[in-house]
């Protein structure tokens, strides 16, 4: 390949500055498009996840625990995986907490994500499965957006190219053989299409077909990494390689085998879709009588009911007056416009 002497025609210009100071405040892109994902993401996953009967804020004490949990399960992955730029002579360990300095592997994202969520799933009566179905077209989706982060950082692009879209890249941010080239490929734009193309063939699919039990998630998975082991391929940043390949392919690799088989068996042994998805605790009187717990060790009080809205409950050795049993009669009535 002859060298690019100049830039393209047409390209892709990289950002000037990735931080910007609000007085002391340092706002750093990388972390913004995070936190843009996230927000983005738990959207459509809360709007999925009530369409299928669960409630808002089962999902949201799912995400307050998984969130965290999934950038220290991906900045653990990344450190474990390039460890040497963080240690070794001349190297320096603190660097491996300096998460805004760029550094998060998806793999562990989604792992320790998972784990984190399915520990608050499991002590709230949460169906898992029916849970990660519900949040896999935004997963995919906070994926993509993320991916800004690196475009901001001039990081993880891929080879050289006169392509239209090839991505102009600061002489400072070329990797030690390519200085003389000027634009590379944009992996972060690829992954970028490549997940929001994810999410809308998910949202079709599960209308389509009803997907449940955790079917909707793995096939999120296998669509991934099977853009994500071409994506990677082209990427010439340093990383370990085992054989010639990228580490990162053949975890990719190995997921998506992972993630065909569960599948199959799902499609095999768990047809259809949960009609129930969230236990939802029953209403009982408190044990001091002055109102209503809902399980959670929440208590309401039973007051009047222009205040409420919830009728007083009798104690268990009271017995109900006629009247009182006369309106339970009508609380299962819809109540029409006054």
């Amino acid at each position: 390949m002859s060298p690019i002497v100049g830039m393209a025609p047409l390209f892709l210009p990289s950002p000037s500055r990735n931080v910007w100071h609000l007085g002391p405040l340092p706002l750093r892109a990388y972390a913004l498009c995070i936190i843009a994902g996230i927000v983005v993401g738990m959207i459509i996953a809360t709007r999925r996840w009530r369409a299928r009967g669960g409630t808002s804020d089962g999902l949201e004490a799912v995400v307050v625990v998984a969130v965290p949990f999934g950038i220290v399960g991906a900045r653990i992955y990344h450190v474990i995986t390039d460890y040497e730029l963080y240690f070794g002579p001349g190297r320096h360990p603190v660097d491996a907490l300096k998460i805004w300095n760029g550094g998060l592997g998806i793999w562990g994202a989604v792992a320790f994500g998972a784990l984190g969520g399915w520990l608050v799933a499991r002590r709230r009566g949460i169906r898992f499965p029916a849970l990660l179905d519900a949040c896999a077209p935004g997963i995919a989706v906070a994926q993509g957006i993320g991916r800004l982060g690196n475009w901001f950082n001039s990081e993880l692009f891929g080879r050289p190219t006169t392509l239209p879209w090839g991505l102009e890249i600061d002489p400072r941010f070329r990797p030690t053989g390519f200085e003389q080239y000027a634009t590379f490929h944009p992996t972060f734009l690829y992954e970028l299409v490549w997940d929001l193309g994810i999410a809308v063939v998910l949202v079709l699919l599960d209308r389509r077909f009803r997907l449940g039990h955790g079917k909707v998630f793995t096939l999120y998975v296998m669509l991934y990494t099977a853009g994500r082991f071409w994506i990677e391929a082209l990427r010439i940043d340093t990383v370990n390689e085992i054989g010639g390949f990228r580490l990162n392919n053949y975890t990719a690799l190995i997921v998506f085998v992972g993630a065909a088989l569960v599948f199959a068996w799902l499609v095999r042994n768990r047809p259809g879709r949960e009609e129930v998805v969230e236990d939802i605790p029953a209403i009982t009187l408190a044990s001091d009588g002055t109102g209503v717990t809902d399980g959670t060790g929440v208590t309401h009080g039973t007051g009047d009911a222009g205040e409420t809205g919830t009728e007083a409950v009798p104690a268990d050795d009271e017995t109900p007056t006629a009247e009182q049993e006369a309106h339970a009669g009508d609380a299962g009535r819809p109540r029409g416009d006054s």
